[in-house]
């Protein structure tokens, strides 16, 4: 059994290498050209056919919002997150500036135009500046107000200073927010429980290598992820009304994923995220 599961992860992670290589290069290459429909498709496409071969399976519910550009605002449980949200979602994602250090992890951030954001209020102006061109130019974004990974059964607290992109008007109208979350809910059909969420939730001092490592070698994994309604800082009031209304969602979504309370979720649309 040992050597199957490291035939799967041996095989898991040469495809996942070779799928990279192969698209990098048109993809920098639509890049400098400025295609646009190349710079915001091929992304969605490369991180599902990734979770396809990870042995990642996405359950949806609720409906992505159609309006663009929107703020998308998930909790964050594992590097996994960026190929799951990026398979759903055209845009960029709002990261911390560390991720700008990572081998491999780094080019892959560097290529869909990750925002790096600084934890030093010097520099924090110059990320929320960025974020705020990005919307405006209609580039969606997704952010992990949480400011770090947890361990997939609770969602850390937000941090209000973050939205406060969601100021930013276009044509007259506040930029469109929308709650989502993530939840590894399943390994092999068997539900998760806080014992073994961690196999998939990278947090605290786990190291990053062994721990890809152990995940391609397991089995087939379900990912429930849940868009709730959109809503926009005029409609709320403030930033920090806002955050904790995301907040609350995201919570809600996470803690009914995890118990199998699907029904408690908003229903997925017919005609798809």
């Amino acid at each position: 059994m040992w050597i199957g599961s490291s035939l799967r992860g041996i095989f898991r992670l040469a495809s996942f290498l070779l799928l990279t290589l192969v698209l990098l290069p048109p993809y920098f290459l639509a890049t400098a050209l400025r295609i646009r429909p190349v710079i915001r498709w091929m992304p969605v496409v490369y991180h599902r056919i990734v979770c396809t071969t990870l042995g990642i399976r996405v359950r949806v519910m609720g409906r992505r919002s159609q309006v663009m550009p929107t703020l998308y605002v998930c909790n964050h449980v594992s590097y996994l997150d960026i190929f799951v949200l990026g398979g759903l979602v055209p845009g960029s994602f709002v990261a911390k500036a560390e991720v700008a250090t990572w081998p491999f992890f780094s080019t892959l951030a560097k290529a869909q135009r990750t925002i790096f954001v600084e934890r030093r209020s010097a520099k924090t102006s110059h990320s929320r500046d960025e974020m705020m061109r990005r919307l405006d130019t209609g580039d969606n974004l997704m952010l992990f107000p949480e400011g770090t990974s947890s361990d997939g059964t609770r969602v850390l607290p937000f941090r209000s200073a973050l939205f406060a992109v969601a100021q930013l008007r276009r044509d007259g109208r506040p930029i469109s927010v929308q709650p989502m979350s993530i939840s590894y809910t399943r390994l092999d059909g068997i539900p998760l429980g806080r014992y073994w969420r961690p196999l998939f939730a990278w947090f605290g001092d786990l190291y990053l290598v062994p721990h890809v490592w152990q995940m391609v070698c397991l089995g087939e994994t379900e990912t429930v992820v849940t868009f709730f309604p959109p809503v926009d800082i005029d409609r709320l009031g403030d930033r920090k009304k806002l955050a904790e209304h995301c907040y609350r969602q995201v919570s809600a979504g996470v803690q009914s994923a995890n118990s199998g309370r699907l029904e408690l979720l908003p229903p997925l649309d017919p005609a798809g995220a």
